[in-house]
């Protein structure tokens, strides 16, 4: 082996870094910031603390049954999905309409679903 030869040194490579090696290389990075989520807006940050809250008073204040698992269900699957999109989608919004058209003895008992139920346009 030559002495002259061209030697290539790579260090610590973790993180964000990008390199290329090479005469006709070109190195191109691509960074995505994963934040805190989807912006969300303001009608929709009211309808997600409406769900959080009348799910903390499902668990607290209510006896379970199979109407109040399936409503805790639908609240839990709206929660994730504004998590994740940054909304509550139509269809989502039509479901817990119907739950909560359901449940009208717990819309009247609970503050938290008359709340929710006032954003949904019910």
């Amino acid at each position: 082996m030559a002495t002259n030869e061209p030697s290539v040194n790579i260090g610590d490579i973790s993180g964000n870094n990008t390199f290329a090696i090479g005469s006709q290389s070109h190195a191109e990075s691509h960074h995505v910031y994963h934040g805190t989520g989807p912006q969300r807006d303001e009608a929709t940050e009211q309808l997600l603390a409406a769900v959080r809250e009348l799910r903390a008073d499902l668990a607290e204040r209510v006896r379970g049954t199979e109407q109040t698992a399936a409503l805790d269900e639908a609240l839990a699957e709206t929660e994730a999905e504004i998590a994740t999109t940054g909304q509550a989608g139509p269809t989502r919004r039509e479901r817990l309409r119907e739950l909560l058209s359901d449940s009208q003895a717990l819309v009247t008992f609970l503050a938290s679903a008359g709340a929710l139920a006032g954003l949904l346009g019910m």
